[in-house]
């Protein structure tokens, strides 16, 4: 038998090699948690502040600008609260894994109260997500303050009808329509969803916060079907920008014109397919949307890119361009824009002139704007699978 002393060793040993496991799981569990952490979602505003000229950024890339490895989340994190502004917003086209020297540190704090705080090129909805992802694994306040910052900022930014303009404080100019473009809406919908639906990154988020959240996604998302556009007496898809007052579609950049969207709609439509339990109106609407993928697609026909000498333009250096070719192998494709009322495929330039083929459009505009689309494809590819779970007697592709 073991005497009193060597029981309480014993007893000793065995908590200490429990909270030796215990520490070594957590880690372990932390570890594999970090590991999904990932920057690609600020891909387009980092290839933007490299690749783009704009004499509006707060700071600009120097030469062979040193960038942080992606595991180094929490570095990476302290960059986004750096760029956080006094609003909760962020504003948009930074490398989030930019080493920023000692002066671009200086003048990107100094210039936290410019509110330039946008959800443009994935911006805000973007940064609370990987707040939210590094607090989680880290259990950090600032990291969680600073996520309670971005959500309020999306809250305040909401308008009153459901929808959310491209850049919050309102501008006087395109930005303040309701925004589909570069995932502004859908993006900010999918992190509200995450919330709602108990993703394991937000599990610190309380009952009154959620509340809010919830409440927020629901307005969104009846606002979503209330935009769907009604063309020639059938529901159609979804316009890039929505006016703010009476969701008609609406003009943004001069070559992006009131239309039909099938890019944009696409990602409208997969949101609305993983809706659990959908009512009859979210059911009409993705079987409105998908017989006019169905309608809308073109055959033989795909884009080719080619290398051409330099060409210099206002904004970038051209070193390419795009032809449109007869392919009888070709997939099915779509063109970005349908003309309303007409449903012919359409084409715009920096001049807002309405355009019928790609090969009439300006050589910096053809090269540097998505004119076709593969996106609803991701749709019909799926729709079986979801029309025989929530319509069984209704498919809109045999009908």
């Amino acid at each position: 038998m073991l005497n009193k002393k060597n029981k309480y060793g014993m007893l000793f040993l065995f908590i200490m090699l429990l909270s030796f496991s215990n520490s070594r799981l957590n880690a372990q569990s932390t570890t594999k948690q970090t590991e999904k952490i990932s920057t690609r979602p600020f891909g387009d505003g980092v290839r933007h502040w490299y690749n783009i000229k704009d004499k509006n950024n707060i700071v600009d890339p120097v030469p062979n600008q040193p960038r942080y490895d992606e595991s180094d989340y929490t570095k990476i994190a302290d960059n986004i609260i750096r760029f956080q502004r006094n609003n909760g917003g962020w504003p948009k086209n930074y490398d989030m894994r930019a080493i920023l020297t000692s002066e671009q540190i200086n003048h990107v704090v100094k210039t936290k109260h410019i509110l330039e705080t946008t959800f443009d090129n994935a911006t805000t909805f973007t940064h609370i997500y990987y707040l939210a992802q590094v607090y989680t694994a880290t259990k950090i306040e600032k990291y969680k303050d600073a996520f309670l910052k971005g959500l309020d900022f999306i809250f305040k930014a909401q308008y009153s009808n459901g929808g959310w303009p491209q850049y919050y404080p309102l501008k006087n100019n395109y930005s303040r329509y309701i925004t589909f473009n570069d995932e502004v809406y859908m993006g900010i919908m999918n992190l509200l969803k995450k919330i709602i639906d108990n993703d394991l990154n937000f599990i610190f988020v309380d009952k009154k916060l959620k509340k809010k959240v919830i409440l927020a996604y629901n307005k969104g998302l009846d606002c979503i079907l209330k935009m769907q556009i009604v063309n020639q007496g059938k529901l159609t898809v979804w316009c890039q920008q929505h006016n703010e007052i009476d969701l008609s579609p609406a003009w943004a950049r001069a070559f992006e014109p009131p239309s039909i969207c099938n890019k944009e709609s696409a990602s409208v439509v997969l949101f609305l397919m993983n809706i659990n339990n959908p009512n009859d109106d979210i059911i009409q609407s993705i079987q409105s949307a998908v017989k006019w993928f169905a309608d809308s697609k073109i055959y033989n026909t795909r884009v080719e890119s080619f290398k051409i000498v330099p060409v210099e333009s206002k904004f970038k250096t051209i070193n390419y361009d795009r032809k449109v070719v007869i392919d009888s192998s070709a997939p099915p494709i779509w063109t970005r824009y349908c003309e309303l009322d007409t449903g012919r495929p359409l084409f715009c330039d920096r001049n807002s002139k309405y355009l019928y083929a790609m090969a009439e459009v300006s050589q910096e505009r053809r090269n540097g704007y998505a004119w076709y689309t593969y996106a609803p494809q991701v749709v019909l590819d799926e729709y079986s699978e979801w029309q025989k779970k929530w319509a069984p007697k209704n498919s809109i592709l045999k009908s």
